[in-house]
């Protein structure tokens, strides 16, 4: 019996958990049930990165003196490096994003540069790029906002979400470099933001 009693409490402990990482704290999405499409935007101004909070200029600074300090790379690396970093900050994120949205709630169809009603902001504010280390990976964690607003008047906020250090684990092969791995965060909160679409437009 206190078997049982403890794996429950666990069991609650770890759903309040996850349900503290991505936090419906106003509104809801009822606008989308009769919606065929809606508008993606991600913003990614003034991101802090790593529990010191450096600004993507000191995070990107520290990462190229790492690369430049190892004899096996050097200045290509960097520069392969770089133009990918700069490529997923404009592309794969936002992409990564709306395939997650996609995986569970296939009602509507969600697009970049759409011409929709309403419109799902991604405000990101902090991100820990996480780690590889082979077999062993750190998930990349994501704090900041989404918000359904109308398309046409963005101050008319719908519903707000907040993501407070989200990092839930979904396969994928990006999982290697820190872009990847941020690439996979985003997609995974595309996942359980549309399954939560999904439940409450029911």
């Amino acid at each position: 019996m206190k078997k049982i009693l403890l794996l429950t409490l666990l069991t609650m402990m770890v759903m309040a958990f996850g349900q503290e990482k991505m936090e419906l704290i106003s509104g809801n999405f009822q606008a989308l049930k009769d919606q065929k499409e809606v508008n993606v935007e991600l913003k990614f101004d003034n991101v802090l990165f790593m529990k010191e909070n450096f600004t993507e200029a000191q995070y990107l600074e520290n990462r190229k003196e790492d690369v430049l300090a190892n004899p096996k790379r050097g200045k290509e690396a960097w520069k392969q490096w770089i133009g990918e970093w700069e490529r997923y900050k404009k592309e794969e994120y936002i992409n990564h994003f709306i395939k997650g949205l996609g995986k569970y709630y296939k009602d509507v169809t969600f697009k970049k540069d759409g011409s929709a009603q309403y419109t799902l902001i991604v405000d990101t504010k902090w991100l820990l790029p996480g780690w590889h280390g082979g077999l062993i990976v750190m998930e990349a964690q994501i704090s900041g906002t989404i918000k359904l607003v109308e398309a046409g008047n963005p101050s008319v906020v719908l519903a707000e979400v907040a993501l407070n250090q989200f990092d839930k684990f979904i396969q994928s092969k990006d999982e290697v470099m820190e872009y990847g791995r941020i690439a996979t965060v985003y997609e995974s909160t595309g996942r359980y933001l549309g399954k939560e679409i999904r439940k409450s437009v029911k």
